[in-house]
């Protein structure tokens, strides 16, 4: 019996000696529907009864995938190699299947599809401000340090 069941027995066993449901709660620090939850269960099943009880739903009824629409988001994921927001808007216009981007992520992890390769971001080439003329412009930098504290860099162009 861990601490949680020796913790409700106690409620349980002083609401039994008292037969005062407001002073149990009161003592307790628990409301009175825990308390008449809890007393139910040890009447009908003992000391097991004030075991926690899984609070999975048994089925779901309303489930938003079902096996078909699976089937259809990892065949388009492998056949166009598509992310889930893509995906998305492909389900819509082919199959006029309305799903959340969560919802198709969901669908692909649970599968083990692994996230797409994204292509390397090529940096822009960085062309310096020049002029033939040394002297002719003057590039100017601002760089607030501090409060009422700036530092002015100038350079010349070459």
């Amino acid at each position: 019996m861990n601490w949680e069941e020796k913790k409700r027995l106690v409620w349980v066993k002083l609401y039994e000696q008292t037969k005062d449901t407001g002073l149990t709660c009161r003592r307790c620090g628990i409301s009175r529907p825990t308390l008449r939850k809890w007393f139910r269960r040890y009447q009908s099943e003992g000391e097991a009864g004030l075991r926690s009880q899984s609070r999975r739903p048994i089925s779901s009824p309303l489930k938003k995938v079902d096996g078909q629409t699976e089937a259809l988001i990892l065949g388009l994921r492998k056949k166009r190699k598509l992310g889930p927001k893509r995906l998305r808007s492909e389900l819509e216009r082919l199959h006029s299947i309305s799903l959340s981007v969560s919802v198709i992520h969901k669908v692909l992890r649970r599968n083990d599809c692994k996230p797409l390769a994204k292509p390397p971001r090529k940096k822009a080439e960085y062309i310096r401000y020049c002029r033939p003329i040394p002297g002719e412009r003057v590039q100017m930098d601002t760089c607030k340090i501090a409060p009422n504290l700036y530092q002015y860099t100038a350079l010349y162009a070459l």
